[in-house]
């Protein structure tokens, strides 16, 4: 394929945007190479400024789980546009998706929207502070919560000692109240509630792991948090940026059956647009401004054409009983191919998949947490992914992210992603 054009277009923005992005694994440094430029998208495609076309498996990381340009939230967004982009006061769209999202999701009767899932991720874990009044909060290494100083942490030397920072920026002082925990290591996780026992705050975790690949929660890993939450006093928050509306209509909480405290959204929710949200019980909530102390605000929360894409797009999952049925269809097709043409090929490998999330480590261990996912051979996956690009497939430039699937992929899609991949699997 031809990159020319995009190349040119990199190098026009590295001179003014920090590395050429605006957000870091964009620029393909886990992969070699330079990015490509999209200039449109449609379906389950995407259009690069050389005019190339791809099938998509990123889908803006996750929300376009109907497909891009989906004419109703399409629809909606231009409606909304003629009437105004942005007035910083409350609109009765604002409260419509508040009902509908409520109504879909267990456990929740009120819901805050923000911008990102960053900003609802770390608005959950203030909130979660600011109800127990206790200071520490416990992550697991590999699970991403956005670029907030609360999350941006390293492991520190023994098992229940407090992290380290690992972006500069950070102080130690934030990172001694950040603990971090294994993954899928519930034993792990009662240590360190021992050792801090009636200082933490809460545990926040992505239910299904998306950001060291796609990594479900072995046996009864989330209801054993559960139990010991309610054991130790400390909130349970779900990360559901990723999983939210994209597992099931009420998330992760409906597919696995586990209740958490607060619930943070983003991806989906918006529709494509910039959007997050965070969620709880009205008991939680009420200690949230203006009802009580503790502060969060945003002048373009609750955006109408934010709030527009997003209803629309919650209003079609919601009125599609088969949707998260043909998707999770249309992924175990995906893997059983992807599978047999590896296998074929006598390329190591392991997929795991959750619903609508997938992906390929190119290593034999089971995939469980962050230190076996870093087990994966990242030359093996580099060449994976530029073949499969040059072959018209777009997957997440990097070995430590999931891929999404679109209800738009068509099974003569999924065909020629299979094909493309026993052609690169020759190579590898």
């Amino acid at each position: 394929m031809n990159y020319k054009r995009s190349s040119a277009l990199f190098s026009e923005a590295e001179k003014v945007i920090p590395g050429g992005v605006n957000s870091p694994v964009r620029a393909f440094k886990a992969v070699g190479g330079t990015p490509i430029f999209i200039e449109k998208a449609k379906g389950a495609y995407l259009y690069d400024a050389d005019g190339n076309q791809y099938i998509d498996y990123i889908n803006s990381w996750g929300p376009m789980i109907l497909g891009h340009a989906h004419k109703p939230v399409i629809e909606a967004i231009i409606e909304k546009t003629k009437l105004g982009t942005s007035f910083g006061t409350p609109t009765e769209i604002e409260t419509q998706i508040a009902e509908l999202a409520v109504s879909m999701v267990p456990n929740i009767d009120k819901i805050r929207f923000v911008n990102s899932g960053t900003e609802a991720c770390m608005s959950a874990v203030r909130l979660a502070r600011g109800f127990t009044g206790k200071e520490k909060i416990i992550k697991f290494s590999g699970c991403y919560h956005g670029h907030s100083d609360s999350f941006l942490i390293q492991a520190g030397s023994g098992a229940v000692t407090f992290g380290s920072p690992n972006s500069p920026g950070v102080t130690q002082g934030t990172a001694k109240d950040t603990l971090l925990a294994k993954y899928n290591d519930i034993k792990h996780v009662e240590e360190i509630l021992n050792a801090n026992k009636a200082e933490i705050a809460c545990i926040i975790l992505e239910p299904v792991a998306g950001n060291m690949g796609c990594i479900p929660p072995k046996d009864d890993f989330l209801r054993q948090l559960r139990s010991l939450c309610h054991k130790h006093n400390v909130l349970l928050v779900f990360d559901e940026v990723m999983t939210g509306f994209r597992l099931a209509k009420g998330g992760a909480q409906e597919l696995y059956d586990v209740q958490a405290d607060i619930v943070c959204f983003g991806k989906v929710i918006g529709g494509g647009l910039p959007v997050g949200a965070f969620a709880a019980r009205n008991e939680i909530m009420s200690h949230l401004a203006p009802l009580g102390s503790v502060y969060q605000a945003g002048t373009l929360s609750g955006n109408p054409l934010a709030m527009a894409a997003g209803l629309a797009m919650l209003q079609e999952l919601n009125n599609d009983p088969e949707i998260y049925n043909r998707l999770e269809s249309k992924t175990e097709y995906l893997h059983k191919g992807l599978s047999e043409v590896l296998k074929a090929n006598n390329v190591k490998h392991t997929i795991n998949r959750v619903g609508s999330m997938i992906s390929v480590h190119f290593s034999e261990k089971e995939i469980m947490d962050f230190e076996t996912a870093a087990h994966g051979n990242n030359e093996t996956f580099k060449r994976f992914f530029h073949g499969m690009l040059s072959e018209g497939i777009y997957i997440a430039p990097s070995a430590f992210e999931t891929w999404f699937i679109t209800d738009a992929l068509t099974y003569e899609d999924l065909d020629k992603t299979i094909e493309a991949c026993n052609k690169v699997a020759k190579n590898l």
